[in-house]
């Protein structure tokens, strides 16, 4: 599943979106071709995104 455009927010959490992209690794074989580069920054994106949120919640 693609990350979401939602400009509020990740509606996953780090957690899960960290599991996507060791996922994504490990089916890649540790070589990424343009286009799972393309998912992997996605979903960087949204990780960080996820982190943020969760950081600010728990202050």
């Amino acid at each position: 599943m693609p990350p979401t455009d939602d400009p509020r927010g990740s509606a996953r959490s780090a957690a899960e979106v960290n599991e996507q992209i060791r996922s994504l690794w490990l089916r890649a074989g540790g070589r990424l071709s343009s286009e799972q580069r393309r998912e992997y920054e996605l979903l960087v994106t949204e990780w960080a995104v996820a982190m943020r949120e969760e950081i600010v919640k728990a202050a």
